[in-house]
């Protein structure tokens, strides 16, 4: 076997990946722009509510199992560092193991996940009976989204990021012709907007399973031995449990943020809501360099070159604060007018433009909080990403127990702390892993 290459890290490696991770991060909003617009012109609250609801609950559902897309790209981008391609069937073959596993326990125990679901989420029953139509239907696309998740992260392991965006945006694109077809065309109401997604991800996970055979040198033929390493199976579940968990306490956070926010009352909760959607913007944006954070620093970890991971980790970041300072700068310029945009409410204007300062704040720390995660993915570092996750979520609660009789803002203050806490305990951790991880 040849030595690893080291090739030094550019800005043209950090936007190779970076780029189409943004544009497919883009795309992923018009599904629920599409479903809730189609929904919205049945004139019917309920429905309309339902799908909202059951798309929350979606969302966290699968958002929870992110780790196999995560834990997919690191281990590929390990096994493309180390010059190991014979590595990357088995990596996809076991990924899809581990999907197929949680996605049919999703769908044995779909009854009871929806009834404790439903009674916590405590909609009206005319919501609750559109949610779970929705919920019951879209269950069953739960093996082929999970399935999704280790596919694109194998081809982003790879640095094959086109391909990852063209699946996307298949996914995406198939999703919305076929709510609108269903929905509108077919009057099939909240069910056709869930059976669109079932077909949408299954159509995704085809061509996905096609793309992969085609570039794939052993096709997906794997020697059971190499299959079921016992030390690299062990590997991978410690890693999924670690990410499992540590996305589990990020979950807890911004859930939190919601039912902290409705308690406010409906007003406050809406402006919440439309403010939410300029945090969504930007992670949008470093959600792509955390995407590249974790190939190029993956990459370089199993190529054991540490100037290579240093040089990723600095790259990555300087240009994190970069976006992080134009998006605060267009936040601050056309936040009013967007905010206008989103609501015709007079008092929900007004009171997101009372909060509007900490959206504006918030994409800096929030660069290192999305680039810290890509780069302690890269390099599966994964169980003290997980203590340090749940560190954070300890600050968040204990700052938002202090400022309390603050109502709002102190929810806030706490949101923008948790941030900054993800970001700062990482930071300070990082350079103990990094003489750690490399030591000769």
């Amino acid at each position: 076997m040849h030595a690893p290459v080291h090739p030094k890290i550019t800005t043209r490696h950090v936007f190779a990946i970076a780029g189409p991770a943004m544009v497919a991060n883009l795309t992923t909003p018009l599904i629920g722009i599409v479903s809730t617009t189609a929904i919205g012109r049945l004139d019917d609250a309920a429905l309309l509510g339902g799908v909202a609801m059951a798309s929350v609950i979606f969302d966290c559902l699968f958002w929870l199992f992110a780790f196999l897309r995560m834990s997919t790209l690191a281990f590929t981008a390990q096994a493309l560092g180390a010059g190991e391609p014979q590595e990357f069937s088995a990596i996809l073959v076991r990924g899809f193991i581990v999907a197929g596993l949680i996605g049919a326990a999703l769908i044995a125990l779909q009854v009871p996940l929806a009834g404790v679901t439903f009674q916590l989420m405590g909609g009206s029953e005319g919501v609750t009976r559109a949610a779970k139509t929705y919920f019951m239907i879209r269950i069953w696309s739960a093996p082929l989204a999970l399935g999704n998740y280790v596919i694109l992260g194998w081809l982003v392991g790879q640095a094959r990021a086109n391909l990852a965006l063209a699946l996307q945006i298949v996914i995406n694109v198939i999703n919305m012709v076929a709510t609108v077809l269903l929905v509108e065309a077919y009057g099939a109401g909240i069910a056709g907007a869930a059976i669109a997604a079932v077909l949408a991800e299954a159509a995704g996970f085809a061509a996905g399973v096609i793309v992969a055979w085609r570039i794939s040198q052993s096709g997906f033929a794997v020697p059971r031995a190499t299959l079921f390493d016992r030390a690299k199976l062990m590997r991978m579940l410690a890693v999924n449990r670690d990410i499992m968990i540590r996305t589990a306490a990020l979950i807890i956070v911004f859930l939190f943020f919601t039912a902290k926010g409705a308690r406010e009352g409906d007003v406050t909760l809406a402006a919440n809501s439309v403010l939410n959607n300029f945090l969504l913007v930007s992670a949008f944006f470093l959600d792509g360099l955390a995407n590249a954070a974790q190939q190029l620093c993956g990459r370089a970890f199993g190529a054991r070159d540490a100037r290579g991971f240093a040089d990723s980790t600095r790259l990555v970041l300087l240009w994190g604060i970069g976006f992080a300072l134009v998006v605060s700068a267009l936040f601050a310029l056309f936040g009013p007018a967007l905010i206008d945009l989103m609501t015709t409410s007079a008092e929900v204007r007004r009171t997101a433009r009372d909060f509007l300062l900490f959206v504006i704040l918030a994409p800096l720390p929030g660069v290192f909080a999305f680039g810290f995660d890509g780069i302690y993915v890269g390099a599966t570092w994964a169980r003290e990403m997980r203590n340090l996750m749940l560190a954070s979520l300890a600050s968040f609660l204990v700052v938002w127990w202090a400022l309390s009789g603050f109502g709002n803002t102190g929810l806030w203050i706490a949101l923008l702390g948790f941030y900054i806490a993800r970001g700062g305990f990482q930071g300070l951790r990082y350079p103990a892993l990094l003489r750690k991880s490399f030591k000769s």
